[in-house]
């Protein structure tokens, strides 16, 4: 085969090898006979920014003028592309790249030539403070996250910075506002690069994604562009947006200024609440694609075979991830991201997809843009089609690797199934609303009034929900967010009329979604989640707590959403490096302010603890392992947020700081409940002579970080109140006076309470070195010896004004204050440990109540069976502790419903302290 055989006679070759196959296109065919003479002008390999400069700068040399130059190097373009990917030699990403490095190249190229033509006529084009103002070519969609296919358009938009007024020309006239001048510059940029000459053109444009579509002025300020997005942006154009990247010229892109764009667009785009409203905008946007594109077809059946807009097409995988990203990317920065195939892989990652979905559909979509292109490549048109001729789809076939055109359109259909299940999968919504809107059976989305879904609830909650005909947050709901209300109660009565939730829990649900009408997002989650509204309600029906929690948290529920919920725990490593990826994306787009910071640690927390939340009241976990997790929680959010403080430390004197954070308490126990607060300790060990006031500082700003309330509420409660010397002493200790301070060193040493609170002491994060240093403290101070009735006295007197600070009547039994409840026994064991660690080393280790009662038992110091019974009922209080707190209910119950319980922490009690 030679370059100048016939397309015919290259049809019928039957040895036809890989380097032949690009000259069956019989657009190649065409530039090799028109720019035979110029294709060599082009650098070898595929093009790149720099080669198409080369290319430009050669064609210009041979007397092209600019126009002529940007056609033909498209040419040149076009035909490498072509010949690399035909030939095997090319993946979808040197295409794409390609195609993308070719129009941000001309369209600087043509920027130059304009902006030098505009300053001849109009002077330069100036701000109020005298600096040249600035346009930013926006490329859209394809081009914008660099997936230009190679017939494609662009979709443009124009924005400059600020208004004002040229200087005018060499004799100062002819000055024109800025708008003016841009508009102008518009015009020539479209004869530059959208016109067609005999060269063809560069790229057809589209000017209709920007503000007020094709009836709106070419080029609007960056003011103009904020106040639109603000006021009139439509859903569907948050999708458009989301691609968005300022293209040309390249100098705006490399002196940083087309930054400015980013705090306009990102807000738009990304909402700070989880944002299911764009479900229904999407499956609008979506339905017209497939209404245009049916039209299209009709009468011409080979239309319907289009790879990008028919069923299972490009455009629906674009769609799936899209999707997940609008309502997700404003509140975990990780998955905003424009290439297609990058974001597939970054939704799996956070859990919305599984790794095989995201995997199939990444290949389905390499596959159709391959096969996209096989069909441009065939005469340079703009189609999406399958060509119907035998020989080009053999062709095609030939070109993807395929041995038959009929095991090629075998897996096109299997690719296209895929797609079309994920997305109808996606986008099912309500479905599972069978009978909306009434008890009849008929099937309408159009919505109820508030009286006729009345009639379907009884009792109490129709009575709640009548109070809602003059509640002004439901008559102010917009038509279709008063829809999705309707809707949804109904399908709530039709899980309440057969037994799948309690009225209970509906009543719950009415309390808490009545404040919260306003965000409309979730009354649209619950009802494009059915497993969400159900999970809900059954959280709330469980117990009175997590709703206040959902209330001051609503975001959360969107957790409910995951499928692995109630099968996986909290992993810490998972978590914490979740938080970094948020905070690099963060940085990526400059939006790492402090503020950005305390939000997002809110954000993690808070959805981790209702996590945990959501396991628990369903029985997925016990209380052990809910303390457990809230515990191994609470030291992550304490290291990451070591970590963030000290980066932004402004006297910071060395890479990583010497301090180490030790807790306490329920903390320290690994007992912590919802709510609780940490008991910390600093210390430090820096010879720096400015070591204590700067980890004073650091000690000041993390516990800033951790307790300020902002719009995503607070972290914890810090108390340092179990540092040397108390509420009196230094914030943070140099670890050589802390080490002193507990082990009776020196004039200034602890109280035996102190010691006790020692027993449940451990290292939480920092100097890996003050880690061992801490260990081998403890251990001495746990460890030395002691006067057994002097220690009795001194933690009977303090078990007495205990009790004396929490008086309980007579015919109640408090689970953690009355006698024989577990301040008794944790009290008990901490006496044990004190005074028998020298001798049994095995009670050194800070295991918890329980398994300290069962090791005491087993070293002989309780009498046998003791120790376990007295471990079960520290348990059993716990639980009913736990439950009681869960549904805002007193920790004292009848004295007979605990009375075995009691009895056994009593018997440790007399056993070991009388």
């Amino acid at each position: 085969m030679t370059r100048s055989q016939p397309m015919d006679e290259i049809a019928a070759t039957n040895d036809v090898g890989l380097d032949d196959l690009p000259l069956y296109s019989r657009f190649l065919q065409r530039l090799h006979r028109r720019y035979g003479a110029e294709l060599p002008l082009l650098p070898p390999g595929p093009p790149t920014r720099d080669s198409l400069s080369a290319a430009y700068d050669a064609l210009v040399s041979r007397g092209l003028d600019t126009s002529a130059a940007l056609r033909v190097l498209r040419q040149l373009t076009l035909e490498r592309l072509a010949w690399l990917d035909c030939s095997g030699r090319a993946d979808l990403q040197t295409v794409t790249y390609g195609m993308t490095w070719l129009a941000e190249v001309t369209l600087d190229m043509a920027w130059q030539q304009v902006s030098a033509d505009l300053d001849a006529l109009h002077g330069a084009p100036t701000k109020a403070d005298g600096q040249r103002a600035e346009m930013w070519i926006m490329g859209m969609g394809k081009l914008g996250a660099r997936e230009l296919n190679v017939s494609s358009d662009i979709d443009l938009i124009y924005v400059y910075d600020q208004d004002g007024q040229s200087l005018g020309n060499s004799e100062g006239r002819n000055k024109v506002s800025c708008q003016e001048y841009f508009t102008r510059a518009v015009k020539r940029m479209y004869a530059l690069i959208g016109e067609t000459t005999e060269h063809g053109f560069v790229f057809r444009v589209d000017l209709a994604l920007r503000p007020n579509g094709n009836s709106g002025p070419s080029v609007v300020s960056l003011d103009a562009l904020e106040e639109y997005l603000l006021v009139q942006g439509r859903e569907w154009e948050r999708f458009a947006w989301m691609k968005s990247r300022v293209v040309a010229p390249r100098s705006a892109v490399l002196n940083g200024s087309a930054q400015a764009l980013r705090g306009v667009v990102l807000p738009f785009v990304f909402r700070r609440y989880l944002d299911y409203n764009v479900f229904e905008s999407l499956r609008t946007l979506h339905q017209q694609i497939r209404d245009h594109a049916s039209k299209r077809s009709a009468g011409h059946p080979e239309r319907a075979n289009d790879v990008k807009l028919s069923r299972g097409g490009i455009r629906e995988i674009e769609f799936t991830v899209q999707l997940l990203q609008v309502v997700r990317g404003g509140q975990f920065p990780e998955l905003r991201t424009r290439p297609t195939l990058d974001a597939l892989q970054r939704v799996a990652k956070a859990g919305l997809m599984p790794q095989t979905t995201a995997a199939a559909l990444g290949a389905a979509y390499v596959f159709l843009r391959k096969v996209e292109h096989r069909i441009q490549y065939l005469d340079d048109q703009q189609t999406h089609v399958l060509p119907t001729r035998d020989d080009d789809l053999a062709w095609i076939a030939q070109t993807m690797a395929y041995a038959d055109t009929g095991a090629f359109l075998v897996d096109l259909d299997a690719h296209r199934e895929v797609v079309a299940q994920e997305f109808d999968t996606l986008l099912g919504g309500d479905r599972d609303c069978k009978t909306c809107n009434s008890k009849s059976g008929k099937n309408t989305r159009e919505p109820a009034e508030l009286d006729a879904v009345l009639t379907e609830f009884n009792g109490a909650l129709r009575e709640r929900l009548t109070q809602w005909a003059d509640n002004p947050r439901v008559q102010a709901l917009r038509e279709d967010a008063r829809g999705r209300l309707m809707r949804l109660l109904q399908r709530t009565a039709q899980w309440l009329d057969v037994g799948r939730v309690s009225e209970e829990a509906v009543l719950r649900m009415v309390d808490w979604i009545e404040p919260l009408l306003r965000r409309e997002s979730y009354l649209a989650l619950m009802l494009e989640r059915p497993s969400v509204h159900e999970r809900l309600l059954r959280l709330l029906g469980a117990a009175k707590w997590p709703a206040r929690y959902l209330l001051q948290h609503p975001g959360v529920i969107d957790e409910l959403a995951g499928g692995n919920l109630f099968d996986s725990r909290f992993d810490a490593a998972e978590f914490e490096g979740e938080l970094q990826a948020r905070l690099l994306a963060l940085q990526r787009t400059g939006e790492d302010d402090e503020e950005s910071l305390l939000n997002l640690l809110r954000r993690a927390h808070h959805a981790e603890q209702f996590r945990t939340l959501a396991r628990d009241v369903e029985g997925v976990l016990t209380v052990e392992q809910v303390a457990d997790d809230l515990s191994a929680l609470a030291d992550a959010v304490l290291r990451v947020t070591a970590r963030w403080c000290w980066s932004r430390l402004k006297n910071r004197h060395r890479e990583e700081p010497a301090i180490a954070i030790i807790a306490y308490g329920k903390l320290g126990g690994k007992e912590l409940g919802y709510g609780s607060d940490l008991d910390i300790v600093f210390v430090y060990e820096d010879e720096d002579e400015r070591a204590q006031e700067i980890y004073a500082n650091y000690v000041r700003k993390l516990i800033n970080w951790m307790t300020v309330k902002t719009a995503e509420g607070d972290l914890y409660e810090i108390d340092t109140a179990l540092r040397p010397n108390g509420n009196s002493g230094l914030l943070v200790t140099r670890f050589e006076a802390y080490a002193d301070y507990q082990q009776q060193r020196g004039s200034n040493t602890a109280w035996t309470w102190e010691h006790q609170a020692m027993t449940r002491a451990r290292f939480v994060m920092g100097l890996p070195s003050l880690a061992v240093q801490f260990d081998a403290v403890r251990c001495a101070v746990i460890g030395a010896n002691r006067d057994a009735a002097s220690l009795k006295a001194e933690i009977v007197a303090m078990r007495e004004r205990v009790r004396q600070g929490h008086p309980v009547k007579a015919d109640r039994f408090d689970v953690k204050h009355s006698p024989g409840a577990m301040v008794d026994a944790e009290f008990a064991v901490q006496f044990l440990v004190l005074l028998h660690t020298a001798a049994h080393p095995e009670l050194a280790a800070n295991v918890g109540n329980i398994a300290l009662l069962q090791r005491a038992e087993t070293v002989g110091l309780l009498p046998e069976g003791m120790g376990h019974a007295a471990a079960n009922a520290y348990r059993e209080m716990r639980r009913v502790q736990h439950h009681a707190r869960l549904n805002e209910e007193p920790t004292d119950v009848p004295v007979a419903q605990l009375a075995l319980e009691r009895d056994a922490v009593l018997k440790v009690w007399q056993s070991v302290m009388q």
